[in-house]
């Protein structure tokens, strides 16, 4: 008899037994090691967090780690007109500190150029009537240049789309300007980008053909003179504190030491209508932007601090649950650090440390501008007084190389962070330990099919003796009724 399923022979549950002795042997191994993947994953999300806040935290270090982001200038301007900006500007972190009044009297522009009069009649009209040339447009020298081809019929229009689609063009725009009368007719205007005194647009007749003189400024030896710009190029003029100055283009460099200003627009007129009203430009610390970096410093280590002390936390009671970094020595010793960093003295700096620019460590081992008066005035006045009359000195509190705070804050905040840092170390362990788990599960799914099937052989053999004892018994019964 064959039996293709256990119990079927001989009517017991064989089945289920089978299934529950797997049951019973699987469940202690695999709750443990449920149990061990619950407490890595754990452990990696937990330190993950707390990377990702140290991460956050190195942002706002190194926003104060070196001079040139501390001791930068801050352009203040004031223009006559609040409607019109004159000028923008920046300065470098080396601008020396100090007031200035400026007025724009002229931007700097580029060159134009026009076809004379009646040279052609409409649009339509051929710039040459037979064989081909090519005109070169250039600025000065040295700078860019490129040339048209110009072939027998080629209209006024065609040669304006030939010069505005040229993939070299280095600025120069052509138009056409139809007069109206047979005086002025259909006129070709050249505008060029490229701007300052002497920078006047040239339109060289490479062939010296005489029908392509009437759209060119020289011929191909460039001693000839036919058409001369209606506009020369001219460089912005303005004048600081009454001294007149003077740049090739709208942006003035260093003609106030390490400060530059881009003129925008012209500065408007006193009552006379001659003299130019001037804008006020100051030149000085940044202090709203220092301040914003030490208050981003305090809120991201105070973000450090809250997730160390969530994962690290111990129960209160068996009712709360541990943190899923409790007790341990890796973080509970990096926060220690970053605390001892954080209130050490700087003898580099005249401020000493951080409580003199208003910064403490409360009870909680977080950072606060204070609001306790000490006799030096809140956190919030000492904060306030620091950045008014000691910039220098905060900058030198954060970034001395040998005691700043932010310097030896981020190297410190290095050793756990980097791809071979501490924290990096544990994640790679902790997921070394996670492929261990995912390996004893498997080896466990197999250890189990063996195990089912021992079992069903085991059984099978029981339910198919049951069975024919059965076959027996009811043959006997048969027999003596």
């Amino acid at each position: 008899m064959s039996i293709s399923s256990l119990g079927v022979g001989s009517g017991l549950a064989l089945d289920d037994l089978v299934k529950q002795l797997l049951e019973a042997e699987r469940k202690p191994k695999s709750d443990r090691l449920n149990t061990r993947e619950e407490k890595i994953e754990a452990e990696i999300s937990g330190l993950g967090a707390i990377k990702s806040k140290l991460s956050e935290f190195k942002d706002a270090i190194k926003a104060l780690r070196e001079d040139k982001d501390i001791n930068g200038r801050e352009p203040t301007i004031k223009h006559p007109n609040e409607e019109t900006e004159v000028f923008s500007a920046d300065a470098s972190s080396s601008a020396s500190r100090g007031s200035y009044k400026i007025a724009v009297s002229e931007l700097a522009s580029g060159s134009r150029i026009e076809t004379a009069d009646a040279a052609f009649a409409s649009t339509s009209d051929s710039v040459l009537s037979a064989g081909s040339g090519s005109l070169t447009f250039k600025v000065g020298s040295t700078g860019d240049t490129f040339s048209v081809n110009v072939t027998a019929g080629m209209t006024l229009s065609e040669l304006r789309t030939a010069i505005n689609d040229n993939a070299d063009n280095f600025g120069v725009s052509a138009n056409i300007i139809d007069t109206g009368t047979a005086a002025g007719g259909a006129k070709l205007v050249f505008t060029s980008e490229v701007t300052g005194a002497g920078n006047d647009l040239q339109v060289v007749n490479d062939n010296n053909l005489a029908e392509l003189d009437r759209v060119s400024t020289t011929d191909s030896s460039e001693t000839a003179t036919y058409l001369t710009p209606v506009k020369a190029a001219t460089n912005a003029k303005a004048t600081i504190d009454g001294i007149a100055v003077e740049s090739e283009t709208n942006k003035f460099d260093n003609t106030i030491a390490n400060v530059s200003f881009t003129a925008k627009d012209v500065s408007p007129m006193a009552a006379d209508g001659v003299t130019p009203v001037a804008s006020t430009l100051e030149i000085g610390f940044d202090k709203e932007g220092l301040e914003e970096k030490i208050r981003s410093l305090v809120e991201n280590y105070n973000g450090v601090i809250s997730e160390i002390k969530k994962l690290t936390k111990y129960g209160a009671s068996e009712l709360e649950d541990d943190g899923v970094l409790a007790g341990d020595s890796l973080i509970r010793g990096m926060q220690g650090g970053l605390g001892s960093i954080m209130s050490s003295n700087v003898s580099a700096s005249a401020l000493g440390g951080l409580f003199t620019i208003g910064v403490e460590l409360n009870k909680d081992g977080e950072l606060e501008i204070g609001t306790t008066n000490y006799g030096l005035g809140t956190g919030e006045d000492r904060l306030e007084d620091a950045l008014e009359d000691n910039f220098d000195e905060i900058a030198k509190l954060f970034t001395d190389e040998n005691e700043g705070i932010a310097v030896r804050l981020y190297d410190y905040i290095e050793q756990y962070t980097s791809s071979s840092g501490l924290i990096s170390t544990r994640e790679k362990a902790a997921k070394q330990d996670q492929d261990r788990v995912y390996d004893d599960r498997e080896r466990l799914e197999v250890r189990m099919i063996s195990y089912e099937q021992m079992l069903r052989d085991r059984y099978l053999g029981l339910d198919q003796t049951i069975a024919k004892m059965n076959q027996t018994g009811s043959a006997l019964f048969a027999m003596l009724g």
